[in-house]
């Protein structure tokens, strides 16, 4: 799909590692390269004509992830460096003054990284409990398993909407009716699922997500914090400096701009907020259902190859998502995915930011492979060809 418009491409690759990152195309490109050669300047700051055209480029980039989102207003949209530092904002700016000790943050052990440490940080440094949410056998989130977990301890329910291992897609909505029911926050990690369904926060009635640009054909170092309103304005800045104070003469005469600026401090990622703009603008020109749909068929064709090769034991067979993480039988995954990179085939090996997941799975690294909108059949076919033989496998590594 849409092959002919990612330049990486040329460099005859296979390119399966989509979950850590996306190829970028050529529109994407083009668009920060003409920021930083038709209108450098810096946003919010000059009164003259090609700083306001910055003003123009950025703020409607926030319009765009808006609209792409359904937030009910653009002062939810705050950009930031990423899915990270979104998680950790939420956490440290929002949480932390409000938590106290032996409140309860619900996750699971498939979570990644990024939404488990903030929250560990918190359990050590004031005391709040972090419990988690029982997987099923298909080590799948489901509404029966978050009720049987939740306790009047429970203030806050943290969840990635697809997980970056398993694949799976949480029921994100169901869990906010009833964790509101209850009283309970619930934040989500949209970094797997922005890219590839289509995401609306006000049907989620979700009160927090986050998500990364670059993987969704963006750029590296941008993402957006999502958050309600109310609560946002209730979210203390964890970095105070240029561009969000209105006025300052003395430590007890701090005024701070509304939002979304008040939480942007310093010169934001201008390039980074135009590209990802770029970004969703040519995904929504082909459709997040019908990108879910083709994905979901590349996955299916995948599966059905993988099945049938004996040395390979595939973690999550059934998945909502195009993740497919495998082991082949006695081989290390680091020295399948470099036995892979000499055909150029780019998968990812290791824990993949979710080290808690052993636990579940039984297995502390796999291979995985993680599909999107230019991977085809044929790919996998050849994937599949260098995966059969288990002796050139074992023979390459020596």
């Amino acid at each position: 799909m849409n092959r002919e418009d990612f330049p990486m491409l040329k460099n005859d690759i296979i390119y399966f590692d989509n979950g850590a990152t996306t190829l970028k195309p050529k529109c994407v490109v083009d668009k920060i390269v003409e920021y930083y050669t038709e209108y450098t300047s810096n946003a919010h700051r000059g009164d003259y004509k090609t700083s306001i055209k910055v003003d123009m480029e950025y703020e409607g980039a926030r319009n765009i992830v808006q609209d792409f989102i359904n937030a009910k207003s653009r002062e939810e949209v705050i950009f930031t460096s990423g899915t990270t530092e979104s998680l950790n904002m939420i956490a440290n700016g929002f949480f932390a003054p409000l938590l106290e000790a032996g409140d309860e943050v619900l996750i699971t052990k498939s979570e990644h990284a990024s939404n488990v440490l903030p929250w560990f940080r918190l359990q050590n440094e004031i005391g709040i409990k972090v419990n988690y949410i029982p997987l099923d056998d298909n080590h799948y989130v489901t509404l029966e398993n978050v009720k049987k977990v939740i306790t009047p301890n429970t203030k806050v329910i943290s969840l990635a909407y697809i997980t970056n291992v398993i694949g799976d897609k949480r029921p994100i909505k169901e869990i906010c009716e009833l964790a509101h029911q209850n009283n309970i926050f619930v934040v989500c990690d949209a970094a797997q699922a922005a890219p590839h369904i289509s995401v609306d926060v006000q049907d989620l009635d979700v009160d927090f997500l986050a998500f990364s640009g670059h993987k969704m054909l963006g750029p590296t170092g941008i993402g957006v914090l999502y958050g309600k309103k109310e609560l946002l304005n209730s979210l203390v800045p964890t970095n105070f400096g240029g561009g969000m104070n209105e006025s300052f003469d003395d430590p007890n005469s701090i005024y701070l701009k509304e939002l979304p600026t008040r939480l942007e401090a310093g010169t934001p990622n201008i390039a980074g907020a135009i590209g990802l703009g770029e970004a969703i603008k040519y995904l929504e020109s082909i459709g997040m259902n019908k990108i879910q749909e083709y994905e979901k068929s590349l996955r299916s064709y995948l599966i059905n190859k993988l099945i049938d090769i004996k040395h390979i034991d595939i973690i999550d067979i059934e998945s909502d998502s195009g993740v497919v993480a495998f082991n082949v039988e006695d081989i290390f995954s680091q020295d399948v995915a470099v036995y892979l990179d000499k055909y150029n085939i780019c998968v990812r090996a290791g824990n993949h930011c979710a080290k808690i997941l052993k636990d579940e799975v039984g297995v502390k690294n796999t291979c995985r492979i993680s599909l999107y909108i230019y991977n085809t059949k044929e790919e996998i076919d050849r994937l599949i060809e260098l995966l059969s033989d288990k002796e050139k496998i074992r023979n390459e590594m020596i």
